[in-house]
C-alpha cells in the first residue's frame, strides 16, 4: 500500500514505517514559539528541569504577536523570552523582523521537514512540503528540549482543485470554498493534500495562503507536493540546495477525495462569526465597513501586496474607512518598499505598520470599535477575533480588501480589474 505525504514524513522522522491511526514518537527538524505562547513554554521547561535546547540553533523564539510591545506585562514577557535565549543559545526573530510562518518559509522549512511550533497556523509550512503543525506550549517545550515529540499519523483527505481560475479569483477563494464545503471542524485532525492542475500552478505565496487556512478546517497540516515552484522560491531565498520531491505515492489511500472545478469559484467573502459562513461577494448585500485589514500571516506576502496595490494604484482609500497593511516579513517589507507598493498604499491613504501578525491578534494596531466592522484578509473571524467581541470580522481575499477600502463597503474586486 503506497503512503500519503504525511504518512511518508512521519514515518521518516520515526525511523519506521507507519500508517495513518498508528502513534510514533518523531524526530523534530525545526521547534519554534511566539510572544504568546513561549513564556508558558519557557516556564514548562523550567518545572520539567529541562533547561537547555537539544538543537539550539533549530528552535526559534519569535516576538511577533505584541511586536512592539504595546504594555509592560508583554514588554516583560519579551524580555523573559530574549534572556532565556541568550541562556541557551536560542535563535531570536526579534521585534521588525516579520510573522514566525513567513520567516518559517523564506529562511528555515524544507521539503520533507518534520516542524512544530506553539501557533496554530505552524501548518503554513506545508506550501512548500514541510509537515508543519501547531502544538501546544508544553509539547513544543519538549520538542526544544528533547529535539523529538509524539504525534498520531492523520488520516489524509485529498483536495483536487483542476482549471483556470477567473478574473479576480486567487487562492483565498479556493481555500474559503472548500472550508465552506466542509465546514471548520471538517478536516479535525486529519492532513490536507493538495493536488491538481489549479494547484499545480500557484505560487508558494499563493500555496502559503491555502496551507495557512488548513486548521481552519480542523487540519493538522496542509500539503503541498514539492515542485519546480517549491525549488524556484528556494533558489530565491538562497536556499535551493535543501530542495527535494516530496510527494505522495501514485496508490496512497486517502479518507476522502474532495473535488473543486476551479473554473467555477467566485471571489468568495467568510461572513462573521465563523470561517465556513462563506457566500461568493456578490451574495453579501450592501455592507459599509469601518476597516480594512490586509497583511498578518495569511495574505502578507509580496504577491499579496502587489495585487492589492494594483487595484489601488492612483485611487484614495474611502474617508470612512481605515486601510491598516501589515507586511509578512521584513523581506517583503523590503521587497514592497523597492517596488514602489508600500508607496501606493500610503499615497492612497493607508497606513502601513511594522512586519508581524499586526491587527489580527487583536492586542494592538486596529482593535475594532462597538460594532464596527472589518473586511481582513487575515485566516480566522471568530468573535473577539480583533480584540472586541462586539464587531464583526469578513475575510476575503486582497483584491476584494483594496477594492472594499476604495468603495468603502465590501465590493467585487472585478470591478476594479
Amino acid at each position: 500500500m503506497g503512503k500519503t505525504m504525511a504518512e511518508k514524513i512521519i514515518g521518516e522522522h520515526a525511523g519506521k514505517s507507519l500508517k495513518a491511526g498508528d502513534l510514533a514518537v518523531v524526530a523534530v527538524d525545526l521547534s519554534y514559539v511566539q510572544d504568546g505562547t513561549g513564556p508558558l513554554a519557557v516556564r514548562q521547561m523550567k518545572s520539567m528541569g529541562l533547561e537547555k535546547a537539544f538543537n539550539p540553533s533549530h528552535s526559534i523564539f519569535f516576538l511577533d504577536h505584541a511586536s512592539p510591545s504595546p504594555r509592560l506585562e508583554l514588554s516583560n514577557d519579551h524580555k523573559f523570552l530574549r534572556e532565556f535565549a541568550e541562556k541557551t543559545g536560542i535563535r531570536v526573530s526579534d521585534v521588525g523582523n516579520g510573522i514566525s510562518h513567513q520567516v518559517v518559509l523564506e529562511e528555515y522549512a524544507l521539503p520533507g521537514n518534520l516542524i512544530v511550533g506553539a501557533d496554530s497556523h505552524t501548518c503554513t509550512g506545508g506550501a512548500i512540503g514541510a509537515f508543519a503543525t501547531g502544538m501546544g506550549s508544553t509539547d513544543v517545550a519538549v520538542a526544544i528540549a528533547l529535539g523529538k515529540t509524539w504525534m498520531r499519523v492523520p488520516e489524509t483527505l485529498k483536495v483536487v482543485v483542476d482549471g483556470k481560475l477567473r478574473k479576480g479569483v486567487y487562492s483565498k477563494d479556493i481555500i474559503l470554498n472548500l472550508i465552506g464545503m466542509i465546514s471548520s471542524s471538517g478536516a479535525t485532525y486529519k492532513a490536507l493534500e493538495f493536488h491538481g492542475s489549479t494547484i499545480e500552478s500557484l505560487s508558494i505565496d499563493a500555496r502559503a495562503t491555502i496551507a495557512n487556512m488548513a486548521v481552519e478546517a480542523g487540519a493538522k497540516a496542509g500539503l503541498f507536493p514539492s515542485d519546480e515552484i517549491t525549488k524556484k522560491f528556494l533558489s530565491d531565498m538562497g536556499r535551493e540546495p535543501g530542495y527535494r520531491e516530496i510527494k505522495p505515492d501514485d496508490d496512497a489511500e486517502y479518507e476522502k477525495v474532495i473535488n473543486i472545478d476551479g473554473e467555477k469559484l467566485e471571489p468568495t467573502i467568510a461572513c462573521p462569526h465563523l470561517v465556513h459562513n462563506t457566500k461568493a461577494v456578490g451574495e453579501v448585500g450592501e455592507v459599509f465597513v469601518q476597516e480594512v485589514f490586509l497583511g498578518t500571516s495569511c495574505n502578507g506576502r509580496y504577491e499579496d501586496l502587489k495585487i492589492a496595490a494594483e487595484i489601488l494604484n492612483g485611487k484614495k482609500v474611502d474617508k470612512r474607512v481605515r486601510l491598516l497593511v501589515t507586511p509578512a516579513s521584513r523581506n517583503v517589507y523590503l521587497r514592497a518598499l523597492k517596488d514602489g507598493i508600500i508607496e501606493t498604499f500610503v499615497r492612497a491613504g493607508g497606513v502601513v505598520t511594522g512586519p508581524g501578525c499586526g491587527a489580527c491578534v487583536g492586542v494592538h494596531e486596529g482593535v475594532l470599535g462597538d460594532g464596527e466592522i472589518c473586511l481582513a484578509t487575515q485566516p480566522r473571524n471568530f468573535k473577539g477575533r480583533m480584540g472586541n467581541p462586539n464587531a464583526f470580522i469578513y475575510l476575503g481575499s486582497p483584491a476584494i480588501a483594496a477594492a472594499t477600502a476604495i468603495t468603502g463597503k465590501i465590493t467585487d474586486p472585478r470591478e476594479f480589474l
